[in-house]
């Protein structure tokens, strides 16, 4: 056969069902054998970087690497974003790009640029195919390195010349593999560190909402009886309406969870990605020296804020259940829980009354609060919402909170705008009966809008909420908080989105009064493709936050 026909047969056998990209002329011989697959969909995009979020967000909730596609060159920078995207917010992903013919690589040569080197820092693996005979080899090391702990990106360079070479060879099937248990005296040294402590907290990252480890945090939780607080990217760990509960952390001045954190004389950090939320931020008191405990698939990040006195390290799931199995037999049943949460209640409901304080507000243009409440009332707790990168991303990390992992999608790794819109497209494809919905800032929303013809050409019931303040509003408040209010020329002009939803043939609907929102989401979702929302936001709310949490003390 030819071996771009064993290339897709060997992605066949990978269980890949999709792929999302732009082709070129480079990847001609690839494509007409991805035409012949009865088992592979390819999904045609309008810009390479929607590609590879679309298949950041299907590998995030699947587990298995999500594929893109481009050609080379110009097709392999745009690309990239996307990519340095997938790998540092941990999601598999498997990128094929196109190359020129093998005889031309040595040299200056239209449009021939080394993309191995160049995708190497925002990579697992990358890896040129240099002969028809490496294809089986390659295509299994690229799905095997993508998806082991920590998932992330791998790259498979496809030169044209090769994928044209004859040859016989069947595809290399893919095998299970178990990740180590824990070393039993790292779990009992946690313990021991559990045991003499007076105030213990949990903090539960990225790695919390994957592979059963979210269940298993859940008995841990109810076993030590003590509070949890998420990052931004592991919402849903702990669902918001337990009793243990104490929200999501990552603002940059702090919030109430951070005063948990400082009383605390043990954190014991679960899943924990240091790029989520820099320990500077949280391990703030007495120089950076608190307790910690550090539990996940991969060895810290060495980090002088952050120096872990006891790391366990295997499967996370795993490790969560020897730790448990472990307390069990230390600790009498009579003795379970640990501790007692209602030393946190005052804690936990001072923040949930602060969370709520807006949630009915009448006014217009709507707060954030708001409009985050009312996406609430309208989603169900197993529906999904993306987050795109901007001012709103710190409210929905703060505001929306999750029952279920993997429900609240956050770029927070590598912080891409951008990643909201056609990362919703992937997410719809992976749950098409569950309700999918983007927010996006209007900046981040159109600097990917192309891609909207896309979930129109495909019927994909996409709702994209964009919130509206002619400005870059992240950069704003970041620059007010740090100038004593002042900061520089931010602001651009907005299309009509009722207008620009027209022009795509599809709904779309930009709201004049904050009783207009409930009513456009549920219209919204019952259309046959995508939709769009323009929301005006009221985003003095900002700096109101900000000077608020300045003045917040401890209430533990």
């Amino acid at each position: 056969m030819k071996a771009s026909d064993l290339f897709i047969n060997c992605l066949e056998e990978e269980g890949v069902k999709r792929i999302f990209g732009v082709p070129g002329e480079e990847n001609a011989d690839f494509m007409i054998s991805l035409k012949k697959s009865k088992k592979i969909e390819f999904i045609l995009c309008r810009h390479e970087q929607a590609a590879a979020f679309m298949a950041d967000a299907y590998g995030r909730l699947t587990g298995k690497a999500g594929v893109c596609l481009s050609t080379l060159g110009p097709g392999v920078t745009n690309l990239m974003t996307g990519l340095a995207d997938a790998n540092m917010d941990r999601s598999p992903v498997v990128a094929i790009i196109g190359q020129g013919s093998t005889n031309r690589l040595h040299k200056e040569s239209h449009q021939i640029m080394d993309s191995i080197s160049m995708v190497n820092p925002i990579s697992k693996w990358a890896q040129t195919i240099l002969s028809a005979q490496n294809i089986t080899e390659v295509i299994r090391k690229a799905f095997k390195v993508a998806e082991t702990e920590k998932p992330g990106v791998t790259v498979i360079e496809f030169p044209e010349d090769i994928a044209k070479e004859e040859i016989d060879d069947k595809p290399i099937k893919p095998s299970l593999i178990r990740r180590p248990a824990a070393d039993n005296r790292a779990v009992d040294a946690a313990l021991d560190l559990i045991l003499e402590s007076k105030n213990p907290i949990i903090l539960a990252g990225n790695g919390t909402i994957r592979k059963r480890a979210s269940n298993r945090l859940r008995i841990l939780v109810e076993n030590l009886g003590i509070g949890v607080i998420n990052t931004f990217m592991g919402k849903g760990s702990v669902s918001f309406k337990d009793k243990h509960s104490l929200f999501t952390i990552g603002l940059g001045s702090g919030d109430y969870n951070n005063l948990a954190i400082d009383e605390s004389d043990l954190v014991i950090a679960i899943g924990y990605d240091l790029v989520e939320y820099s320990p500077s931020a949280w391990n703030r008191i007495e120089g950076g020296k608190k307790k910690i405990i550090h539990i996940d698939y991969t060895p810290a990040e060495v980090d002088r804020d952050y120096l872990p006195n006891v790391e366990i390290i295997s499967d996370l799931a795993g490790a969560l259940y020897q730790v448990n199995h472990s307390l069990l037999k230390r600790v009498s049943k009579s003795k379970i829980p640990l501790f007692d949460i209602n030393s946190r209640k005052k804690s936990r409901l001072e923040m949930l009354n602060h969370l709520d304080q807006n949630n009915n507000d009448k006014s217009f243009p709507m707060k954030p609060q708001r409009v985050l409440a009312d996406v609430r009332k309208v989603l169900n707790d197993e529906d999904i919402i993306l987050s795109d990168v901007g001012a709103h991303k710190m409210w929905v990390a703060r505001e929306y909170n999750c029952t279920n992992p993997n429900t609240c999608l956050i770029s927070n790794g590598f912080c891409t705008m951008g990643f909201a819109l056609p990362g919703s497209i992937g997410a719809k494809m992976v749950y098409p009966d569950k309700k999918v919905l983007s927010i996006n800032g209007d900046a981040g929303f159109l600097m990917n809008v192309q891609d909207l013809e896309t979930a129109v050409r495909n019927n994909i019931n996409v709702v994209a909420v964009v919130w509206l303040d002619g400005e870059y509003g992240l950069i704003k408040w970041k620059q007010q908080v740090q100038f004593k209010g002042e900061h520089s020329d931010l602001k651009f002009e907005n299309p009509n989105f009722s207008d620009l939803a027209k022009s795509f043939q599809m709904w779309g609907q930009q709201i004049e009064s904050e009783d207009q929102f409930i009513p456009a989401l549920n219209e919204a979702f019952n259309q046959k493709g995508p939709a769009i929302i323009g929301v005006p936001v009221d985003y003095s709310e900002n700096m109101k936050l900000t000077q608020h949490l300045g003045k917040v003390s401890a209430i533990i």
